[in-house]
């Protein structure tokens, strides 16, 4: 190159020589010369200055060769770097109204590959509902370290050289490839929201609407004319429904039935059509359409629940099925025994007839709750936490508010089999006696002699002191008894005689065993004599003790004997003799105070 210039210098030369030295005036030897050392001197100075422009080209060249085998080098490396993340990373899908467009792997700037698909996704979505739209507003704009999709002055998606790299594309193919995709779809989604479609759907939800009031009101019209034909038809073939004597529902009560239930199907008509055009309506804007989903959701998505949970639960149903027929048939044949034993017709020894019913209920509440038990894990959701703690609660509640009740019902069964009394038998608990009308697992009845109605919790009777007059009645007869007072001066055997004679004379009493009498005290101014008598009537036991002393009063009274109670002295000083004036002696007189 050096040899190149010196030649070129002398060429240079050799031409301007002549003409320089005619216009100077100077010989040819001495322009020669001048010539040829200025030209010396230039030519000096021009290989200076190329010697430094070729270092520094030089230089250069050294930096721009280190910097591109960098640039591949780090290049080498992302691509390797990013060949052994394709299996693990699955990137973040373009995703509009369902349609996948592109996927992003990589970051851009400071933004996650999810937010950039993202942000490009609401600004395809605001370019689409666009009043209007033109496919060429997009375009592919380059710069240095990204090339944009733009729409307008919009940046939509920007794609850089690690995208590239992913795709195994340059970024400027790879961002072309997106535009069409992203065009394409702005394009259609355009046509679906523009302002065309947009109008119609305005006008066919009008319509929608005005047809659905003048359903309504057809339905209120029909539903009106038709309500005195239904009501007059329906009238005249229902009869009132009765159990046994008791009229539940009569024709008027019906009659009001019927027409709440007319009523009832007449706004059933109208919801219906509701949820019918109502889903219809917002189906027509596609803005809305999720909304409807939404709305069938909420009525149709409860509906399927049970019924796939009814399906998934017949093979429970059909055990628990089962299990409830086994005991029902299984309650029915300890019913068929009982009866028998309560009949009589079949005896076992050691078990009385009238511990038939209550050991019947026993047995039954016991099958039923062993039932429950069987059932219990195959009801819906009893394994659920929720499902436990309500039933333990449940529990808890029953356990601590029927103590009492629970005593009362085991006091009951208690004296069902130690059977102290029957319904019927006279009985005296405490200071009551009555007869015995009612007796349940709670509580026992009792009606006095003034036909007052005492109840008694079973757990106070099994405390107190039961006797029972119609069993020793039953067996070997109850003893009437009473006490009267005589003085000494009277034989005893004159007494024993008037008091078993008074006992035979009363109704009730029972001639054998005989009565006897018993000397049961000797005060200090009278002897006490008791009469006892058999009777095996102990519902009568209080008219047979009061016939009984109306005959000793008779009896005494006619012996002449006086009964010394009050006390009375033998010595009277004029108080008159304690008998009615009927009965004295001839001859006595009684005297006045």
């Amino acid at each position: 190159m050096r040899r190149t210039l010196i030649l070129f210098s002398f060429l240079l030369a050799g031409i301007f020589s002549p003409s320089y030295a005619q216009e100077t005036n100077i010989s040819p030897d001495d322009s020669a010369k001048a010539a040829s050392d200025s030209m010396v001197q230039v030519l000096t100075t021009q290989v200076q200055e190329l010697q430094m422009q070729r270092i520094l080209l030089q230089e250069q060249l050294e930096r721009t060769g280190e910097n591109a085998r960098a640039d591949s080098l780090i290049k080498a490396q992302r691509r390797q770097r990013i060949d052994s993340l394709r299996h693990v990373t699955t990137g973040s899908p373009l995703v509009v109204e369902g349609d996948t467009l592109l996927t992003l792997y990589a970051r851009s700037g400071g933004m996650l590959p999810e937010a950039r698909v993202k942000a490009a996704g609401k600004v395809i979505e605001e370019l689409a509902h666009k009043l209007f739209f033109h496919s060429d507003s997009l375009y592919v704009f380059e710069s240095d370290f990204s090339t944009d999709i733009m729409a307008g002055n919009s940046v939509i998606l920007s794609i850089t050289d690690t995208d590239g790299i992913w795709e195994n594309k340059p970024r400027e193919q790879l961002a072309k490839e997106f535009m069409a995709i992203l065009q394409q779809k702005v394009s259609s989604l355009h046509e679906t929201y523009g302002m065309q479609k947009k109008i119609r759907r305005i006008a066919f939800a009008l319509l929608l609407i005005i047809g659905q009031l003048l359903l309504i009101k057809l339905t209120i019209w029909l539903f009106a004319r038709w309500r005195r034909k239904v009501m007059r038809r329906t009238i005249n073939w229902i009869k009132p429904i009765k159990i046994k004597d008791y009229e539940l529902l009569n024709v008027h009560r019906q009659g009001v039935a019927l027409m709440f239930m007319y009523k009832v199907l007449r706004i059933l008509c109208i919801i219906l059509q509701l949820f019918i055009s109502v889903p219809v309506l917002f189906s027509i804007f596609p803005e809305t359409k999720t909304f409807t989903y939404t709305m069938i959701g909420y009525v149709w998505n409860p509906v399927k629940d049970v019924l796939s949970s009814l399906v998934d639960y017949l093979p429970n149903l059909f055990k628990i099925i089962v299990i409830f027929l086994c005991f029902r048939y299984l309650v029915r044949g300890m019913k068929y025994f009982a009866d028998e034993i309560a009949s009589g017709r079949l005896k076992i020894n050691g078990f009385y007839s009238d511990w038939a019913a209550p050991t019947f209920y026993i047995l039954r509440v016991l099958s039923y709750a062993l039932m429950l038990v069987m059932i219990w894990p195959l009801l819906p959701n009893s394994n659920s936490a929720i499902f436990q703690g309500v039933s333990v609660f449940l529990g808890l509640i029953i356990s601590l508010g029927s103590t009492a009740i629970i005593g009362n019902i085991m006091a009951g069964l208690v004296m069902t089999y130690m059977r102290p009394f029957h319904i019927g038998d006279y009985i005296k608990v405490g200071d009551i006696v009555g007869e015995v009308i009612e007796k349940n697992i709670l509580v026992t009845r009792i009606r006095t002699r003034k036909n007052e109605v005492v109840t008694i919790q079973n757990s106070n009777m099994l405390s107190a002191q039961t006797s029972n007059f119609t069993e020793a009645a039953k067996t070997f007869g109850i003893i009437v008894h009473t006490k009267v007072t005589i003085g000494y001066d009277v034989p005893w055997q004159l007494i024993k005689e008037i008091m078993e004679g008074a006992a035979l004379d009363t109704n009730g009493v029972k001639k054998t065993p005989k009565p006897f009498m018993m000397t049961t005290a000797l005060d200090d101014f009278y002897v006490e004599y008791e009469i006892n008598a058999y009777t095996d009537n102990s519902a009568a036991l209080p008219r047979i003790y009061s016939e009984l002393h109306q005959n000793l009063l008779k009896r005494f009274f006619e012996a002449g004997v006086e009964i010394m109670s009050p006390h009375i002295y033998a010595r009277r000083d004029g108080i008159d003799t304690q008998m009615p004036s009927d009965y004295l002696q001839p001859g006595e007189t009684k005297t006045d105070e």
